[in-house]
């Protein structure tokens, strides 16, 4: 990597920045939140061609300036299906947009981003059912069951044919 500071982190330090009062960060993430809507609502309307390019090309494409774009790359990373370098990233690295569009769908979920999951985009790309179907399993994921309590007189649970009280339950 060179001497420059890399994309992201100047990303992450205008996007984090600590001296911004809660106002400005609102509008600021209110913002970003409009433009990677326009960038995946675009993506979404095409979503077996693979956007391929340089940062800066994919910048110019999508309307966006380096840091928009570093920051949407670095959201749209863990759903692609090869990962960037995201982190050395400068305006001259190649990148690909090539998308997985159920770990999109279900990493928006994850993301409570219902801004993206919500795209009408997604309704030309998976029948209605499924999307509930991705929507439930993704909910679901974070979900603990705990099984059925084992009463002290039950049989144990291991197999060891003793009352529970009296093996694993001690």
């Amino acid at each position: 990597m060179s001497e420059k500071t890399a994309l992201l982190e100047q990303w992450r330090n205008l996007a984090y920045e600590s001296h911004q009062s809660e106002q400005q960060s609102s509008l600021f993430w209110a913002d970003y939140f409009q433009r990677e809507k326009g960038i995946y609502q675009q993506l979404l309307a095409d979503p077996d061609t693979a956007v391929e390019g340089t940062v800066k090309e994919l910048a110019e494409k999508f309307g966006e300036n380096l840091l928009i774009m570093a920051g949407f790359l670095d959201g749209i990373n863990d759903s692609l299906k090869e990962k960037n370098p995201i982190e050395t990233m400068e305006e001259d690295t190649k990148v690909s947009l090539a998308f997985d569009k159920e770990l999109l769908f279900r990493n928006m979920i994850e993301a409570k981003a219902d801004w993206l999951y919500g795209l009408e985009e997604w309704k030309f790309i998976f029948p209605e059912e499924k999307l509930k179907d991705l929507y439930l399993e993704q909910k679901k994921a974070h979900t603990v069951v705990k099984g059925k309590k084992v009463g002290r007189n039950e049989p144990c649970p291991c197999g060891s044919g003793k009352k529970y009280k009296s093996c694993c339950g001690k």
